[in-house]
């Protein structure tokens, strides 16, 4: 059976399942991040094939997690489609789905850079940020906000050893107790390692990596940025 882990920011209790999605119980709001849907439409406009199954893949593994947890709201952290045209591109039954997803449920798209403007022709609201309770869900981290930040842009993962000389690298949660830094959800999305300057200056003095397993997360702490400032002063 899949763990979830707990979380606790701003006196709230959020749940970070292994899927790649976070939780707030008390709000019924589930987070995703970075689906970067018709990204393989995308690169095939460019003459990059890929097979074109990403969409289908990442709203598969989207279903389970709405079927699970069953939120009322469901939030998406921007780059949901992998360019502004991504939606105009979707095949007619995974349209139809994510439309099924906005009837079930409150849809929010909060924009990021490659999705800039509201996916045309697709159910849900869509805002620059969303605001819940004492959290703040926009794509791109914020120097200096508040606790209670949660954000994803930077799709990080973490290297652990394994076996031998044998290491593996997957996606991850962030977090130092005041933000939380989401998993990239989407099928054909890479990653960038949880220690480079882009994400290691959000993080001064350090916090945890919650490294997303088959079944369960793997924890470990992320060591303070050198010569980072305190958190107060980002």
């Amino acid at each position: 059976m899949t763990a979830a882990a707990p979380l606790h920011i701003g006196g709230q209790r959020l749940m970070l399942d292994p899927a790649g999605v976070m939780i707030w119980p008390e709000g019924k709001l589930l987070v995703v991040s970075d689906l970067h849907l018709e990204k393989g439409t995308a690169f095939a406009r460019r003459g990059m094939l890929l097979p074109p199954w990403d969409t289908q893949a990442t709203l598969d593994r989207l279903a389970l997690a709405l079927r699970r947890w069953k939120p009322a709201t469901v939030v998406a952290l921007g780059d949901s489609f992998h360019d502004a045209a991504g939606a105009s591109r979707l095949p007619d039954n995974q349209l139809a789905r994510l439309n099924a997803i906005a009837a079930a449920h409150r849809l929010v798209w909060v924009l990021g850079n490659h999705d800039p403007s509201p996916p045309e022709g697709v159910g849900g609201e869509s805002v620059a940020e969303f605001t819940a309770g004492p959290f703040v869900f926009r794509h791109e981290a914020v120097l200096g906000a508040p606790a209670g930040e949660v954000v994803g842009h930077h799709h990080p993962k973490a290297t652990i050893p394994a076996r031998g000389d044998v290491s593996v690298s997957r996606p991850c949660f962030v977090s130092d107790g005041r933000r939380v830094m989401m998993p990239a959800f989407g099928a054909y999305t890479g990653g960038l390692d949880v220690r480079d300057p882009a994400i290691a200056r959000l993080f001064p003095r350090g916090g945890r990596v919650f490294l997303l397993g088959k079944e369960r997360l793997f924890s470990f702490a992320l060591e303070a940025r050198r010569g980072g400032r305190p958190a107060a002063a980002e």
